[in-house]
C-alpha cells in the first residue's frame, strides 16, 4: 500500500467540499485510478474528469502516471478566462502535437510552435550532449505566472510550454512553445514573449558536455 496526497482547488474544492486529505492506495495505482477511487466518494468529480489536468508533486502529470508513496497529487481546474493552461516540465522527449492541441480553438486564427533543439556547437565548442536540472515546483508557479502574462497581452492569446529535464542529445527539443491568436501578429509577440522571459525568469539550468570540457552555462536562447 501506499499513501498520497490530494489537494482540491476552487471549483473542484467546492463542490467535493474539501480541500485536502490523505488517500491508502494499492501500489501501482496511476493517477486516473486514483480518481476512479475518489469519484466514489465524492460524485461531482464526475462532471469535472475532462475539464481538469492533474498535477504530480507540482508538475502536469497525464493520468496514465504511476503514484509513489508520499506523492502529492492536485486537481488543478481551468484558470480565469477558460483557457486549460498546457505547462509540463518532464524528463520524456516533448510532444509538439500536444502543444499544437492546447493552444488550437475555432476563434483562433494563428498559432505559432517555437522548439528550441540541442545544437552540436557553442562558442566554439563541439557540444555533445546537455543536461538539465530543475527546481520542479518554482518551475511549474513561475512558469504559469510567464503564460498569463503573455496571454494578457491581447484579447485571445493561448500559451502553452513544455520543457525536457535530464539528459539530452544533439537534436533533442528542450523546450516548446506553442501561442495562438485570433490574429497572427498577436501570436508572435506571445511566443516571444515567452521564451524570452522562460530564458530569463524560470530556475531551469544547462549543463554542456562538449569535447574539450563540462560545465555549466548561462541558459541562453
Amino acid at each position: 500500500m501506499i499513501t498520497v496526497n490530494v489537494l482540491y482547488f476552487g471549483a473542484v474544492r467546492e463542490a467535493c467540499k474539501v480541500a485536502h486529505e490523505k488517500i491508502s492506495l494499492e501500489s501501482g495505482t496511476t493517477v486516473d485510478g486514483l480518481v476512479d477511487q475518489l469519484q466514489i466518494d465524492y460524485p461531482p468529480l464526475a462532471d469535472f474528469r475532462k475539464r481538469v489536468r492533474m498535477a504530480v508533486n507540482e508538475s502536469i502529470a497525464p493520468t496514465s502516471t504511476i503514484l509513489d508513496d508520499g506523492d502529492t497529487v492536485a486537481f488543478i481546474p481551468q484558470v480565469a478566462g477558460g483557457s486549460d493552461v498546457y505547462c509540463r516540465l518532464t524528463d520524456e522527449p516533448l510532444s509538439v502535437d500536444e502543444v499544437l492541441n492546447a493552444i488550437s480553438g475555432p476563434s483562433q486564427g494563428g498559432a505559432v510552435i517555437f522548439v528550441g533543439t540541442v545544437r552540436n556547437n557553442n562558442n566554439g565548442h563541439e557540444v555533445t550532449k546537455l543536461y538539465y536540472e530543475a527546481y520542479p515546483a518554482m518551475v511549474h508557479r513561475t512558469l504559469m505566472d510567464i503564460i498569463e502574462e503573455c496571454e494578457r497581452q491581447a484579447d485571445g492569446v493561448r500559451v502553452a510550454v513544455a520543457h525536457r529535464t535530464g539528459e539530452l542529445r544533439i537534436g533533442d527539443a528542450a523546450v516548446v512553445i506553442g501561442a495562438s491568436a485570433p490574429h497572427r501578429a498577436a501570436a508572435f509577440d506571445a511566443a516571444r514573449m515567452c521564451i524570452e522571459r522562460l530564458k530569463q525568469d524560470v530556475p531551469i539550468w544547462k549543463k554542456e558536455f562538449a569535447l574539450d570540457g563540462v560545465e555549466w552555462v548561462a541558459n541562453r536562447p
